[in-house]
């Protein structure tokens, strides 16, 4: 007899892979060798790929895909609709010791808002948030807030320019090939109402 969970309804897990969360939204996937721990919440329509970890205290929302070999540890919160590429770390204590062992609210807490994509290999340092629709380009180490739509790279991350809604980098005009335009606000850039 197993002390595991019965897999929610709805859920798809492969033979090699392990979900102990009562919380799993109808839809998602959980592929070979992943795991998605008890006392994790995993919205629906999720695709959670070989290797990749979720831990108990950390959610996805719905629609995230989370590629191989991602781990997501406590205190990460990711919303509806982000793309998290292949080998991306969350850190969730600034100061760990093997011998302190923290949790709850000793940890900072990561934020991933609505439509972000993080790139193959990002490393988000714990305690910030990584706005909506921003995307980090592959082997990013971001390690401080980054606004809505930002495009970041390098380590320490610094943003180089804007992404569209779409995902594609903007020009200087802040007009999308997809037909959708932004304005420049302060340090942000907000979508403008389409035009009739």
């Amino acid at each position: 007899m197993t002390n595991e969970p019965t897999t929610p309804d709805g859920v798809f897990v492969h033979p090699d892979g392990r979900c102990l969360s009562a919380s799993v939204g109808r839809g998602t996937r959980v592929w070979g060798f992943a795991q998605v721990l008890e006392g994790a919440t995993v919205g629906r329509d999720c695709n959670i790929c070989g290797g990749a970890y979720v831990e108990g205290g950390a959610s996805v929302g719905d629609r995230v895909t989370v590629k191989n070999g991602v781990l997501i540890f406590e205190g990460v919160h990711v919303a509806d609709d982000v793309f998290l590429g292949p080998g991306v770390v969350f850190t969730n204590d600034l100061r760990p010791r093997a011998h302190i062992k923290r949790g709850g609210d000793a940890l900072l807490q990561t934020i991933v808002e609505q439509g972000a994509t993080l790139g193959a290999g990002t490393v988000v340092v714990c305690g910030i948030t990584i706005g909506h629709d921003a995307f980090s380009g592959a082997g990013a180490v971001v390690t401080a807030d980054v606004p809505p739509h930002a495009f970041v790279v390098g380590s320490p991350a610094r943003q180089i320019g804007w992404v569209c809604r779409c995902g594609e980098r903007l020009p200087a005009d802040l007009a999308c090939e997809c037909g959708r335009r932004y304005i420049a606000d302060g340090n942000t850039i907000r979508e403008l109402e389409p035009q009739p």
